[in-house]
């Protein structure tokens, strides 16, 4: 995920939240003018695992999600792990982390949130990252649980998800209590770092207002997320990981989307204040294990920290000079993150 709020190979085939959403883009086109491919992207530089299956699915407001499921790779099978990736990212980009899962015996499925990835973007402007309020990636997640991983994927379910995905990991909670066993959520994203809720909940409200809630960010626009250069990122310090997900853009633009819009800051707001209320983290019914980042400067760890302190089905784990993106990071701060996950599934 890289928010950024700014004011910041071949082709292998294979407060409140609020409901209700407009359609999809009718036949939206991606750069090259073609309809999305429900396809993964397989390169040298960033090869997928074997045993991949991928397959559209619609969601019960009309929109059409790329989704994508893989087999252990060993037994005994351990259940399934289901990704929920961060804004501006797509299935490609955890290719390695879908590998080191199905090694240690899960299965896996992963799919691209409405509005990036190959699934049905919500603007004409397929670089926009857009959505009126994260109740609708509920219905996202509703869908791919109930049309992939209840369908075709072994139990006990796991989710890992990280930043955007660990946001709506914990919306989806009081509902998943009977579907999922535990969730993992890397550098989850519960307040952006150095940004009030309250101030940012106003001035993005008072745009939206004004009828500019599909306009970028100030400060944002359409240059693509994954092409940004590595001198100065806030996501890795690992070169080779961060370019692989250019890779992948380059080879499939249509992937890629740039800043997100105003509105989309402005849901995210919303969804700040409903974790800051006073019984949210008391009342989460599964386990959770979260991993920060150390040297993250996207999202709020002291915000973290003071959600974890009210949880109790909580553990948590710091990676001191980690940034943002620990699964995209260096080994040095991989391996303890794995560490933290093995013990946590081990035990449940």
């Amino acid at each position: 995920m890289t928010v950024g709020f700014c004011l910041s190979g071949p082709i292998k085939r294979s407060g409140s939240l609020r409901w209700g959403c407009p359609p999809p883009i009718a036949g939206a086109l991606d750069s090259a003018g073609f309809p999305p491919l429900f396809e993964l992207i397989d390169l040298p530089i960033n090869p997928m695992p074997s045993g991949a299956v991928c397959s559209p699915v619609k969601t019960s407001d009309g929109i059409t999600l790329r989704t994508a499921r893989w087999p252990a790779a060993r037994h005994p099978v351990r259940g399934t792990v289901v990704i929920l990736q961060g804004r501006a990212e797509f299935i490609e980009k955890y290719f390695e982390t879908i590998g080191d899962l199905t090694r240690r015996g899960f299965a896996v499925a992963a799919f691209d949130w409405r509005g990036q990835g190959d699934s049905d973007r919500l603007l004409k402007d397929r670089s926009k990252g857009h959505i009126d309020d994260f109740s609708h990636y509920l219905l996202d997640l509703d869908a791919v649980m109930k049309g992939v991983v209840l369908a075709d994927c072994p139990p006990p379910y796991t989710i890992l998800a990280h930043s955007t995905g660990g946001a709506i990991a914990l919306l989806y909670a009081y509902r998943a209590r009977t579907r999922i066993d535990r969730m993992v959520l890397s550098a989850p994203l519960l307040a952006l770092a150095g940004r009030s809720t309250a101030w940012l909940g106003a001035l993005t409200g008072f745009f939206c207002y004004l009828g500019m809630a599909e306009h970028y960010v100030p400060g944002g626009g359409a240059t693509l997320v994954a092409t940004t250069p590595f001198a100065g990122n806030l996501a890795s310090s690992d070169p080779r990981r961060f370019a692989r997900q250019g890779a992948v853009v380059d080879a499939r633009p249509a992937l890629g989307i740039g800043s997100p819009t105003i509105g989309w800051v402005h849901a995210a707001t919303r969804a700040f204040r409903v974790f800051q209320s006073e019984d949210f983290a008391a009342r989460l019914p599964i386990p959770v294990l979260i991993a920060m980042a150390g040297a993250d400067r996207m999202v709020a760890n002291r915000v973290i920290e003071n959600f974890t302190i009210r949880l109790k089905m909580i553990t948590s784990v710091r990676l001191p000079g980690s940034r943002h993106e620990i699964l995209m990071e260096r080994d040095i701060f991989r391996e303890p993150f794995w560490a933290a996950f093995d013990a946590f599934c081990a035990h449940r």
